[in-house]
């Protein structure tokens, strides 16, 4: 069969975003076409890629060893941008997607996609959700659900449940963006003893507040704040657990002095510029820190046959159930068409427009 075109919000060349014409397949056995409704934003990553200032574009990657600078980079044009999508089954040839469905998927934002459910993780949306919030169902959430699932492993092991590294326990989140905001808010879901969210920014504390969670502003020395109200003994003061949601070095160090001794940062955070700030000769030493990443590629060790993205996103939609007008009211704060979808990414670029999510609305939707 002949592919069919489709539009894509892609990158020309760096700083020049586009809607390309691409090609999707037509589906097959085991597949089906899904026309796309909704598609989030995530405009850390995509302002990363729109400008090339990523490391697989600026220093290669080596898919075998793993490591950057010996492989080959990254070139333009990208294609596709984006991984918070939800659209409709329009044409099935598999049971497992029947006609009519509305779906969530980490595909790009196009405006159609050949799915195939084998090879890629399909999550239902179901009825009681508003459609709208499914954009974080396929991969956002999961990426906040893996940093819970990795703080519990390392607290308990690989037979640990997924609130078992919060429950009862003091966190401090850093970061107030939509990781941060997910992640605090499925920390107090789970029982968390306590949960402070800090980030220097007022408007996105302001946000933070407004969903009911706890804030600190990151001056530098929030974590004196911190280490005064959680006081455990003797030499013994600070947050349980710090769940680090902003990717800039300064939040690194707030997350390790903020720790009580032997206490562990989840760090869910991209360092695009490095870690320069962070010395380890300092309270990472002296106080027997652990920084452990949680890397939405993977799951903790020996807990990969019992937890997928599927289950990642249904623990999610827990939350949304339990949430969803207030995510909806404050976390998305733009709906635009997607014709807008260049000039939105080159205003946050330019840090002439600030958002939290933003939602590109497909043709016809």
């Amino acid at each position: 069969m002949a592919d069919r075109r489709v539009q894509s919000l892609g990158v020309a060349a760096p700083g020049d975003p586009r809607i390309l014409d691409v090609e999707e397949p037509e589906p097959v056995d085991g597949q089906a076409w899904v026309s796309m409704l909704w598609s989030g934003i995530s405009a850390g990553t995509e302002v990363a890629l729109l400008r090339g200032g990523d490391p697989h574009h600026q220093a290669g990657w080596d898919r075998d060893l793993r490591v950057f600078g010996t492989g080959p980079r990254s070139g333009y044009p990208i294609l596709g941008l984006g991984y918070m999508e939800v659209g409709r089954v329009t044409r099935s040839r598999t049971a497992q997607l029947p006609e009519g469905a509305l779906v969530a998927m980490a595909c790009g934002h196009r405006t159609g996609h050949c799915a195939d459910p084998a090879r890629e993780t399909v999550v239902p949306v179901p009825d009681d959700l508003d459609p709208l919030l499914g954009v974080f169902l396929a991969q956002m959430g999961p990426i906040c659900v893996n940093g819970l699932l990795h703080a519990a492993a390392e607290l308990c092991g690989p037979s640990a449940a997924v609130g078992d590294g919060v429950r009862d326990r003091h966190v401090l989140v850093t970061g107030a963006g939509v990781v941060g905001l997910l992640t605090a808010l499925l920390a107090r879901h789970h029982g968390a003893a306590s949960v402070t969210v800090t980030d220097p920014s007022a408007e996105r504390l302001a946000v933070a507040a407004a969903l009911g969670l706890d804030t600190e502003p990151d001056t530098g020395e929030v974590w004196r704040a911190v280490k005064d109200r959680h006081r455990h003994g003797r030499g013994d003061c600070g947050a349980d657990l710090v769940l680090q949601c902003r990717g800039h070095a300064a939040s690194l160090v707030t997350a390790l002095k903020s720790l009580r001794p032997q206490g562990s940062v989840v760090d869910l955070a991209f360092y695009q510029a490095g870690a320069g700030e962070v010395r380890l000769g300092e309270e990472f030493h002296h106080n027997g820190l652990t920084v452990r990443c949680a890397q939405i590629g993977r799951v903790p060790r020996g807990m990969s046959g019992a937890w997928d993205r599927a289950r990642l996103a249904a623990v999610t939609l827990d939350l949304m159930r339990d949430r969803g007008p207030d995510l909806r009211r404050h976390l998305v704060t733009d709906v635009v068409d997607l014709c807008e979808g260049p000039g939105l990414l080159c205003d946050v670029a330019a840090r002439r427009r600030s958002v939290l999510t933003a939602v590109l609305r497909m043709p016809g939707t």
